[in-house]
């Protein structure tokens, strides 16, 4: 017998002491003592020290046109700085708007919007139909899931496969039924998977038929410049799909610096067609006279423009990509050729997304804890917590400092290699 032996090929006698030397290599590990938090992809503060001239900035009052940014007005945002933000998500200036510091703020007033009033191309108010349902791809983000729990929204869960959500899944869904109205795609690293959305994949969920004639695609592009690798992803052109297909109001693009800049102090931004962004921002001026176009005007001087914004962003990559090594570099070593476990290995994003023996999800989880090991709870990639194979678990390597990812993620294997050895020995 080896460690590299698949456990399932093991004899009886032979997982019986591959499981007593896990269970030996865990209360040394449980001895340690270890606080270790991998629950959240939160920017490390080595990360947001490369964001503090912003305390420095802006050195002056007034946009390029003269207006003073600490006064009211501007509902779209600063100019300058929506112009960056075209560039870097390949949209119009004219169909991007800027706001305050949170993306899923956005994301919260265009669903609210939606429900309260409808949108263009709605029959009447979402509120008022029998019953709203949207697609989910799954795993995906649990903020997402959450929103839409919150509203009483029912959810429809698809795979999300390397390309993109299963579109075959997603037509049979949305074909028929009026009462599916949208659903969340993370294009470009999904959250946790790392997938990126091909432009074919794109093109057909841009174009394919919808019983729904208000149907939305809530495109958050969140990680859009946080590549990993040389090998930089490419954003599928979602808007300009949608209106060659003839559904141009579909997509409503969103993005943020929450984790390019500060996250309590960023930006966010949201793109989508002339219709809905009048719609947008007509219901949006009953609750502002305008952002904070003092913190946009600072962002500007920080960036300068998108190039600015790509040099950036290979700062943060030097910062984080040790640690997304960190992690694939402790699985492999305990746990590649045991035929329990796979891991992703993205080129982009904030997460590593682990399958694990079905069943043991949260066993994993629950050992982990008992060692002083925080991870995201097993099954939070999917609708309500709920993960049918209790197999999932979203792994956060960007907060700690690169020593304790290590450490942690060595801990983890083991935690894996324990709970599928209890597993398959009973």
């Amino acid at each position: 017998m080896t460690s590299r032996t698949p456990l399932r090929s093991l004899s009886p006698d032979e997982l019986a002491s591959f499981r007593a030397a896990q269970q030996e290599a865990y209360a040394a590990l449980r001895a340690r003592g270890l606080t270790l938090d991998l629950t959240r992809g939160k920017p490390a503060s080595d990360q947001l020290d490369l964001s503090d001239r912003l305390l420095d900035l802006p050195t002056g009052t007034t946009d390029r046109n003269g207006a003073d940014v600490r006064n009211y007005g501007g509902l779209e945002g600063l100019t300058e700085l929506r112009e960056i933000f075209a560039e870097l998500l390949e949209v119009e200036t004219a169909q991007l708007i800027c706001g305050g510091n949170s993306s899923l703020t956005m994301m919260h007033q265009a669903l609210t919007y939606l429900l309260l009033w409808g949108g263009p191309g709605s029959e009447r108010a979402w509120k008022d139909e029998p019953v709203v349902k949207f697609v989910c791809p799954v795993p995906g983000y649990d903020r997402h899931f959450s929103m839409l729990a919150d509203f009483g929204i029912e959810m429809l869960s698809v795979p999300m496969n390397a390309d993109g959500p299963d579109v075959d899944a997603v037509a049979a869904l949305v074909a028929d039924d009026p009462a599916v109205k949208g659903m969340w795609v993370v294009p470009t690293y999904a959250n946790p998977t790392g997938s990126v959305v091909s432009p074919e994949v794109a093109q057909a969920l841009m174009s394919m038929p919808t019983a729904a004639p208000d149907f939305r695609v809530f495109w958050d592009n969140a990680y859009a410049l946080h590549h990993l690798t040389d090998d930089e992803a490419h954003s599928a052109d979602a808007l300009g799909l949608a209106a060659a297909a003839g559904n141009p109001d579909r997509p409503v693009m969103f993005a943020s610096t929450s984790k390019i800049t500060w996250a309590g102090a960023g930006v966010a931004v949201m793109a989508t067609s002339e219709a809905n962004k009048a719609w947008f921002l007509q219901h949006l001026s009953m609750a502002s006279i305008g952002p904070d176009k003092v913190n946009h005007l600072r962002h500007v001087e920080l960036f300068g423009d998108a190039d600015g914004v790509r040099e950036h962003m290979r700062r943060h990559r030097a910062l984080i990509a040790p640690k997304f090594a960190a992690v694939d570099a402790a699985l492999t070593e305990g746990l590649e050729g045991l035929e329990i476990a796979e891991w992703t290995r993205p080129t982009g994003g904030y997460f590593v997304n682990l399958d694990v023996l079905d069943g043991t999800a949260t066993r994993v989880v629950q050992l982990a804890k008992e060692a002083g090991i925080a991870l995201t709870p097993a099954g939070a990639s999917y609708p309500h917590g709920q993960d049918p194979r209790d197999r999932n678990i979203r792994l956060a390597p960007t907060f700690p400092p690169l020593d304790q990812v290590e450490t942690a993620m060595a801990g983890v294997a083991t935690c894996v290699a324990l709970a599928a050895a209890e597993a398959l020995t009973g």
